[in-house]
C-alpha cells in the first residue's frame, strides 16, 4: 500500500517503521506544522496527496476535524480520541462516498474485550461495575477512548446506568445504577483497562494489558489492508 499519514507522533512512527518493514510505503505526512525530523514529504491537506492508496489517522482533534471538511476521496483508517461524537458524525457522512474506518482503539483484543462485555453484562445484572484505566503520563486525555468505548458498551446493556467520575465529594453509598470510571497516569505506562463486576462475596475482573504500542499500529495497517478493498461505507471492528 502507499499510506499517507495524518500526524506524526510516536504512533505514526510506528506505523511508519512497521509499515515500511512489511513492503508499504509512506508517501506523505500531514502536519499541522513542518518538521524537520520528518523523512517523508509534508502536507496540510489530504487532498493535495494524489498517490496514496489509505491515510491512517493517529493525530488529535485540532488537527483532523478541520482535514475532514476539505474535498477529497481516500479510505481513512482514523484512530484519534477525543471529540468522539464529532469525528464519528463526520466520517458516517464521508462514507457515503468512501470507506472509513474508526475505532477509539486499534487492539484486536480490546474489540474482543467489549464482545466478552456483551455476554457478561446481562449475566451480571446484579453486579456493580468499576471501570479503571491506566496509561503513561504524556496522555492528555482522560479517561481515555477506550474505556469511554467500554461504557458504551455497558450503558447500551444496562440502560439506567451514569458514570461517576469521582467521589471524594459524596457522603452517599454507592447507587446501584453507578459506574465508576477511573482514569491513572504514570510512568510509560502503555495501556491498561479493567472492568471490575462486584458481587456479594464475589468478584470477576476482565482485564486488558497492552504490552507495546506496535499492537495499535499493527491493528491500524490490518484494517487498512481490508478497508482499500471495502465498498464506500463507515466500518468498525464489528462490520469490517
Amino acid at each position: 500500500m502507499k499510506i499517507l499519514l495524518i500526524g506524526y507522533g510516536a504512533m505514526n512512527q510506528r506505523v511508519a517503521r512497521l509499515a515500511e518493514e512489511q513492503g508499504h510505503e509512506i508517501v506523505g505526512v500531514i502536519l499541522k506544522r513542518s518538521k524537520d525530523a520528518v523523512p517523508y514529504p509534508t502536507y496540510t491537506k489530504i487532498s493535495d496527496v494524489k498517490t496514496a492508496d489509505v491515510a491512517i489517522d493517529f493525530s488529535h482533534p485540532n488537527l483532523l476535524l478541520p482535514l475532514l471538511d476539505d474535498s477529497f476521496n481516500l479510505p481513512l483508517v482514523i484512530a484519534t480520541t477525543g471529540e468522539k461524537e464529532e469525528i464519528t458524525k463526520k466520517l458516517q457522512q464521508l462514507g457515503q462516498t468512501m470507506p472509513v474506518f474508526f475505532s477509539a482503539n486499534m487492539s484486536y483484543g480490546v474489540h474482543v474485550l467489549t464482545k466478552l462485555l456483551e455476554v457478561a453484562v446481562p449475566l451480571l445484572r446484579d453486579y456493580d461495575i468499576e471501570l479503571t484505566e491506566a496509561h503513561h503520563n504524556q496522555k492528555v486525555d482522560a479517561p481515555s477512548g477506550t474505556l469511554v468505548k467500554l461504557y458504551d458498551v455497558i450503558k447500551s446493556l444496562r440502560e439506567q446506568s451514569y458514570p461517576v467520575h469521582n467521589r471524594h465529594e459524596q457522603n452517599d453509598k454507592r447507587h446501584p445504577d453507578e459506574i465508576g470510571v477511573h482514569a491513572l497516569r504514570g510512568g510509560t505506562i502503555v495501556g491498561e483497562h479493567d472492568v471490575l463486576f462486584a458481587g456479594i462475596d464475589e468478584t470477576i475482573t476482565l482485564t486488558h494489558r497492552a504490552q507495546s504500542k506496535d499492537i495499535f499500529a499493527n491493528g491500524a495497517l490490518e484494517a487498512a489492508k481490508q478497508l482499500i478493498y471495502k465498498e464506500n461505507g463507515y466500518y468498525t471492528f464489528d462490520n469490517l
